[in-house]
């Protein structure tokens, strides 16, 4: 028998109906489902979901995050059409298994010994040979020899002979049933085990999505789902010391709030990291506060190792901050801010003033994030490689082997905790900024320098201002001088003594000269002179200064002088600063050169800074906090069982012929010898059903030609 792809034939009602029940029921029907639910989940499986809408329209853009919401890809898994073609295919599978298994049961039962002599012929593996002994005598003797070789036999006889019918392989019909069954109960285990509960308790129960903010507890019941609730899916985010009851739901339009039997308590949480700065292990113990018995469990979970209490397993999803405090010290990028301190909480945000008096413009500062541990790789770069100096087995070695062998080399180190948060204006416009704790010493040679990151979307990378570090490892140093370079007076004394120092008193109109050209290169680099004054500073300005003032030619003679100069000025009222502050002078060496150089460029970078200050991580005390996923999944075994006859139901479509033999046996002569017919036929034709046929009638009719 084989399976018809065709669906159920309906001889009643009208032709519409008809011709419905027949590609409802149909296996074309159900393989374009099915097409449809993979394209569907490889979607949910590349574009995140239940992400804010923000996020689509920063990525894709405003157009293409309207039809992702239009059509409900957010959240594929959730929407009405992909429940709505999960239960036609539901449907229509199980009216293929209906309309199908009944012949493929007739079936198996069927020897099919009513076979003709003459069809017999017609086989493409057939065979004649003449037996010694008489048709029963053949007909009972070639039966056990089947049978003991695993094969199903039935005997006919008939007015001119024996008909032997054999069969083998009656699995793989079963395979059949097993690999349709499979798909139905894995689609119902997933219609149980989605939001098809939830969605149902919306349509029909009166619940709704939570849109709003607050604490939990103020959350009115419309936005909650039972204890009793049969099947749901959720995150906990519970704190090191504090607990929690309560699991959010996300759906496409705001969340819902699934009350537990039981709240949990985190104790500890234990996380460990590769050297790479991945998490290595995550592991949260915790103890299950019973509701009805007020029952104290403690247990401990991990990542594929998760805890079970009333129906409902705790697995560890993830960790986040769970309100760690931080001190922050203001650093002023403008003379419009003094320095000073503030304290937040991760989660939480506090009001700033920029600039000064009644008029001074709002800003909203957010404390987002805080990481401990931030591993980098500081490899050297550099792909070129020197043709003369090719050795074709290192490059071969360097990509076979063990699987962690990269061909670029990596040196990680940890550079220490780091701040995330944003400055908002009035208008609800911010900029994310990013700041390491402590200098980085990039590996180049320079300065250990301190990095502050700054984008404007978080589809953006981080643009980082380096600034390097002063001799107590600090951001003073950089700071005096970068306030220095906006007082007239101290450029001026610092113009002086750079002159003093660099021409001989005797000619004292030299000095005059390099007084004047020092002075202007100071106020171009200030940002105080030049056409574009305020709003154009460092080596930007003199380069454009250059370019209006000096001829091409003497361009980078001229250059070369100047930021000589420069540099000289620079240090001299580097000193001046350090004078007020009651320091010890700056040594020329070639770490006070390194300062000075790094300090240059980021004295110009930092005019561009987008805002009025920057933030320095003082000190923090850290609060670990655990993400867990809870669910309540009844459909998991209906899964666990559709996979196991899934399996099953592959191997025996696959791996299982199906073969069939005849022999028809007839009286030959006067001996009392017989005639013997042979066919075979199987369901695939195979290089193993040839071997086997040639097998069989050596064995059975004694015949090798």
């Amino acid at each position: 028998m084989s399976v018809s792809t065709h669906g159920l034939r309906v001889r009643a009602g009208s032709q519409a109906l008809r011709s419905g029940v027949e590609l409802l029921s149909s296996m074309r029907f159900a393989i374009s489902l099915l097409t449809v639910i993979c394209i569907a989940s490889i979607i949910g499986t590349v574009l995140k979901q239940h992400e804010p809408l923000g996020n689509y329209i920063n990525q894709f853009g405003p157009f293409w995050a309207a039809v992702f919401e239009a059509v409900s890809l957010p959240a594929v898994y959730s929407a009405w059409w992909f429940l709505l073609i999960l239960a036609f295919l539901v449907i229509s599978t199980s009216l293929c298994i209906a309309r199908n298994t009944p012949k493929i049961l007739v079936d198996l039962k069927a020897y099919k010994e009513n076979l003709r002599e003459q069809s017999l012929k017609a086989f493409g593996h057939r065979a004649e040979a003449v037996l010694p002994d008489g048709p029963e005598a053949a007909a009972h003797r070639l039966g056990k020899t089947l049978v003991g070789g695993g094969w199903k036999v039935k005997l006919q006889q008939r007015e001119h002979g024996w008909m032997l019918a054999a069969k083998a392989g009656a699995a793989n019909k079963l395979g059949y049933i097993a690999a349709h069954s499979a798909i139905v109960l894995v689609c119902l285990g997933g219609l149980l085990d989605g939001d098809l509960i939830v969605r149902a308790q919306m349509w029909f129960n009166g619940k709704t999505p939570y849109t709003g903010g607050g604490l939990i507890s103020e959350v009115k019941p419309e936005h909650r789902l039972s204890e009793r609730n049969p099947t749901f899916r959720g995150n906990l985010l519970v704190a090191e010391g504090a607990q929690s009851s309560t699991a959010i739901l996300p759906q496409s339009d705001g969340v819902m709030l699934q009350d537990l039997p039981f709240s949990i308590e985190l104790k500890k949480f234990v996380v460990d990291y590769y050297s790479t700065g991945m998490p290595k292990l995550f592991a949260s113990d915790i103890v299950i506060h019973d509701k009805a018995t007020g029952e104290q469990i403690p247990a401990r979970v991990e990542v594929n190792h998760p805890a079970s209490y009333r129906g409902v397993e705790i697995y560890q999803s993830s960790f986040d901050d769970g309100g760690s405090s931080v001190k922050l010290r203001a650093v002023p990028m403008n003379g419009l801010v003094r320095p000073f301190e503030i304290e937040g909480v991760i989660g939480n945000s506090s009001q700033l003033a920029k600039g000064q008096g009644d008029g001074a413009e709002k800003l909203t500062l957010e404390y987002t994030g805080l990481r401990v541990i931030n591993v980098e790789n500081f490899a050297g770069g550099g792909s070129g490689a020197d043709v003369r100096k090719v050795d074709l087995r290192e490059s071969i070695d360097a990509r076979l082997g063990a699987a962690n062998k990269t061909v670029t080399k990596k040196e990680l180190r940890n550079v220490g905790p780091s701040i995330n948060y944003k400055l908002r204006d009035s208008a609800g416009q911010a900029r994310e900024f990013h700041n390491y704790m402590l200098p980085v010493d990039m590996g180049d040679g320079g300065p250990p320098v301190f990095l502050l990151g700054v984008r404007d979307t978080p589809a953006e990378p981080f643009r980082y201002l380096r600034i390097p570090a002063d001799d107590q490892g600090g951001l003073d140093g950089f700071m005096r001088l970068r306030s220095a370079l906006s007082d007239t007076a101290l450029r001026e004394l610092a113009v002086k003594r750079y002159a003093a120092k660099a021409v001989d008193a005797a000619r004292p109109e030299l000095g005059t000269q390099l007084a004047a050209s020092a002075s202007r290169a100071l106020a171009l680099f200030a940002g105080a002179e030049g056409p574009e004054a305020g709003k154009v500073a460092g080596l930007q300005a003199i380069s454009d200064f250059m370019e209006a003032n000096v001829p091409e030619a003497e361009r980078a003679r001229a250059g070369e002088v100047l930021v000589r100069i420069l540099n000289g000025v620079l240090f001299e009222l580097a000193q001046i600063t350090r004078e007020q502050a009651g320091l010890k002078p700056l040594e020329p060496s070639e770490k006070t050169q390194g300062f000075m150089t790094q300090a240059v460029l980021s004295l110009g970078d930092a005019q561009l800074y987008p805002a009025p200050m920057a933030f320095e991580l003082q000190d923090f005390t850290q609060v670990q906090a655990s993400v867990f996923q809870v669910a309540r999944a009844p459909g998991k075994n209906v899964v666990y069982l559709g996979c196991a006859l899934l399996i099953l139901g592959i191997f025996a479509m696959l791996y299982v012929r199906e073969r069939r033999i005849w022999i028809w046996l007839a009286p030959h002569g006067d001996g009392g010898a017989s005639h013997a017919t042979m066919a075979m036929s199987t369901n695939r034709k195979t290089m193993d059903g040839d071997r086997e046929f040639e097998q069989l009638k050596t064995k059975l009719l004694q015949e090798t030609a």
